[in-house]
């Protein structure tokens, strides 16, 4: 019975997609004169909310035109808006703000798609210690966050210093190749001081910026350090999968006004390590055994923010004037 009740919603539900939203749209252009992307452009704010709508419209739409335009180069996005406007009978002389806001949007899809090929590009490419870019990196990264300590050899145990696991970090970028040591040396070099003090909590939680009383309150007796390298490349990996599966969209169709880049993914790599920081001490674990489930926990709650349309999640680095007028 159950499983013929799920069957029956299910062709219910196909049947609403199918036919009825289609009828409604119909009847909805019939009485505002306007077709589906005019009502989303025209009604709806602009950023996550707004781009995600039109992304869906696009998508769902039974013309190819529209369909294709999610996956167009970013060059020709101003002819596929003409295509779209001429398909959709609008005047741009009449409605010239309609033309201004699809680009936008058709900007930030289009760059997200983009996005994901430029990192999914540096993940799938791995460490070459015979390369002279990938050793100048890593040295960097030593440099970064160790400037007052010199690094006594390119094969040292002084790696661990900086939660590697052993004499070479070569071995522990296999999982997320170059993008882990993207991500951890422009945390290093553009947030110098923030990554110094987070890798000196991460030896010394006890040393952190919480106040005695604070460490008091919060019982955080236990105070258990972890691996500042090791821990930026997994977080490297909860941002590509964050990314991937989308949903990230949220956050870069606020704070990105065109399309997103690889320093967008970079800035909000800094955040979640920052962030991860934060949330590993309050949790304050029993031992480093714990690990994936305070990893797990703090997914879940990086994902539950990203569910607010409106969310962005450092928006320090938004150019929101930018999202205004489109």
């Amino acid at each position: 019975m159950k499983h013929f009740l799920r069957m029956l919603i299910q062709v219910c539900l196909y049947f609403y997609c199918k036919f009825l939203w289609r009828c409604l749209k119909f009847v909805m252009r019939k009485l505002t004169g306007r077709c589906e992307l005019q009502r989303i452009c025209y009604n709806t704010k602009p950023g996550a909310s707004r781009t995600m709508k039109i992304e869906t419209s696009l998508r769902d739409s039974k013309s190819k035109l529209l369909q294709t335009s999610v996956s167009v180069h970013p060059d020709a996005i101003e002819k596929t808006i003409e295509d779209i406007m001429e398909l959709k009978k609008i005047n741009p002389d009449i409605n010239p703000q309609l033309g201004i806001s699809l680009q936008a949007c058709l900007l930030q899809i289009v760059g997200y798609r983009n996005l994901i090929a430029d990192v999914e590009k540096l993940r799938r490419e791995a460490y070459d210690s015979d390369n002279p870019q990938h050793e100048e990196m890593l040295l960097k990264l030593w440099k970064f966050l160790k400037p007052n300590t010199p690094l006594e050899s390119r094969i040292s145990k002084q790696w661990c210093e900086i939660g590697f696991q052993g004499d070479d970090p070569k071995t522990d970028f296999r999982g997320m190749g170059l993008l882990g040591l993207y991500n951890l040396q422009y945390f290093a070099e553009r947030d110098a001081t923030a990554a110094q003090q987070v890798l000196s909590d991460s030896l010394h939680p006890k040393c952190s910026k919480f106040s005695k009383a604070e460490w008091e309150k919060k019982r955080m007796d236990k105070a258990i350090g972890y691996s500042f390298a090791i821990v930026g490349i997994n977080i490297t990996d909860l941002a590509y999968n964050l990314l991937v599966s989308g949903a990230l969209k949220t956050h870069f169709y606020n704070i990105a006004p065109e399309a997103p880049t690889l320093s967008h993914f970079q800035q909000t790599f800094c955040y979640l390590m920052h962030e991860f920081h934060k949330f590993w001490i309050e949790e304050d674990p029993m031992d480093i055994m714990e690990f994936n489930r305070v990893r797990e926990k703090f997914r879940k709650r990086i994902i539950k923010q990203l569910q607010n349309p409106d969310m962005a999640l450092c928006p320090h680095f938004a150019a929101s004037e930018g999202l205004i007028n489109m």
